[in-house]
C-alpha cells in the first residue's frame, strides 16, 4: 500500500469516529449501531498502520495486491451489514404493519361502542 493510501485511510477513519461519536452525541444514533462503524475505522487503522497484514494475508489468499484485499475485505463487510440491516427493516416494516392492524381494529371497536352509545341516547 502507498503511503498516500494509508495516509488517506488513517484521516477518514478518524473523521468517521468523529462523525459516529458526534451523532451518538446528538442522538441521532445508536451505541449499538455505532460500534459497527467504530470497529470498522479502528480495523482500517490498524491495517493502515501495520500494512504487513494486509501484504500477507492478500499473498495467502492469492490476491494481487493488499489494496485489492483491503477493497475487497470491505466490500464483504458491508454487504453483511447491508443484509443484516436489511433483516432488521423488514422485522420493523412487519411490527409496524400489526400495529397499524391492531389500531385501526381498536378504533373500529371504540367507534362503535360511540355510535352504539349515540343510538341508544336517541331512543
Amino acid at each position: 500500500m502507498t503511503t498516500i493510501l494509508r495516509i488517506v485511510l488513517i484521516i477518514t477513519c478518524l473523521l468517521t469516529c468523529y462523525y459516529t461519536l458526534h451523532k451518538i452525541r446528538k442522538a441521532q444514533m445508536q451505541i449499538e449501531d455505532s460500534i459497527f462503524w467504530i470497529l470498522i475505522s479502528v480495523l482500517l487503522v490498524f491495517i493502515s498502520l501495520f500494512p504487513g497484514i494486509a501484504y500477507n494475508i492478500s499473498s495467502l489468499l492469492g490476491i494481487g495486491s493488499p489494496v485489492n484485499f483491503v477493497f475487497l475485505a470491505m466490500i464483504f463487510i458491508l454487504l453483511f451489514k447491508v443484509f443484516s440491516m436489511s433483516i432488521k427493516i423488514s422485522q420493523l416494516e412487519y411490527k409496524i404493519r400489526n400495529l397499524v392492524q391492531q389500531i385501526a381494529k381498536k378504533t373500529n371497536e371504540i367507534e362503535k361502542k360511540i355510535n352504539q352509545k349515540e343510538e341508544d341516547e336517541k331512543v
